[in-house]
């Protein structure tokens, strides 16, 4: 549909991020029903945001000055948004969200930022200059949410960084063949080099054992962050107490499964069925204290002969 066809109204708005939010795959709850009635369109809203953005610099079948250009102007109705002037839906529904619950405009900035770095920037060096786009293009998501359900404490918007962080992280191990093909590499440079994993090899799509060896590690970081992210819930009212918690339990899911494919994240992506999604809602039901929950003793692998 072209937005610029027609006037929408705020409820045709909320109506519009509602579509766009419902129409993606996630592997995580995204507004999901466990939430309050009342907070999920603000939620929509900055994920419709967020969704087209990502979508704009993931369009493979314009140059890369042309996704700049569609991300400046996105920033650009961002601007506007904040000085009043909405036309686009997703706009209009963002701008009551931004006045509803008092949202600054450098979360939403720093989105942008990340997605600008994707069209820009394929590979990262080292493990910190991975964390500084994540810093960009997670963590904002969860403090953005916090903000909704009126939480501005630092140390909660520390550990929600945590978990975003983590989260970013492991989709970057789940889609190492979708990033491939868009000649995406996540994976730190320096740690291919720790396991001794040519960049050849990775553009010829081979796993071998310095493979496994690096995605484990990669994984075990990445758990690692889950865990210092995990008091996040219990620190929160039950009514977004249980969205975080599937949230973190589907994280952990994925690495889980990542681990038990043997890491063939090249040719195959590790998704959630329809069983995983339920084991996932039973633990969010019974288990409060994540910070303890099913923490593994380092175990020797077929292939580590370290």
């Amino acid at each position: 549909m072209d937005v610029k066809s027609r006037q929408y109204n705020l409820d045709e708005a909320f109506s519009y991020c509602a579509t766009v939010t419902q129409a993606h795959y996630e592997n995580y709850p995204v507004a999901s029903f466990f939430l309050p009635q009342e907070k999920r369109p603000y939620i929509q809203a900055i994920y419709a945001f967020s969704r087209i953005a990502d979508d704009y610099a993931d369009e493979q079948n314009i140059s890369k000055d042309e996704r700049l250009t569609k991300l400046n102007d996105w920033e650009e109705k961002l601007r506007q948004c904040y000085d009043g002037n909405a036309d686009h839906p997703v706009f209009i529904a963002l701008k009551d969200t931004i006045k509803k619950n008092d949202i600054p405009i450098d979360p939403l900035k720093d989105l942008i930022a990340a997605f600008k770095r994707d069209v820009i920037q394929n590979r990262y060096d080292t493990f910190e200059d991975l964390l500084s786009y994540c810093k960009c293009s997670a963590n904002p998501v969860g403090r953005l949410v916090l903000m909704i359900f009126n939480y501005r404490d630092e140390k909660l918007f520390e550990l929600s960084d945590c978990i975003c962080t983590a989260l970013q992280l492991t989709n970057f191990w789940q889609d190492v063949r979708v990033d491939r093909e868009k000649d995406r590499l996540y994976i730190p440079i320096e740690d291919m080099r720790k396991y001794e994993y040519k960049l050849q090899d990775w553009n010829n799509g081979v796993i071998n054992e310095g493979f496994r060896k690096l995605l484990r590690f990669e994984v075990e970081r990445t758990r690692e962050m889950f865990y210092k992210g995990a008091e996040l819930p219990s620190l929160v009212a039950k009514d977004l107490q249980l969205e975080l918690k599937l949230i973190w339990f589907g994280g952990m899911e994925i690495l889980k499964m990542i681990e038990k494919n043997r890491f063939e994240v090249i040719n195959s992506r590790t998704q959630l069925d329809a069983f995983n999604k339920f084991r996932i809602f039973l633990r969010g039901l019974i288990f409060n204290d994540l910070s303890n929950y099913k923490k593994k003793r380092k175990r020797k692998e077929p292939w580590d002969l370290t």
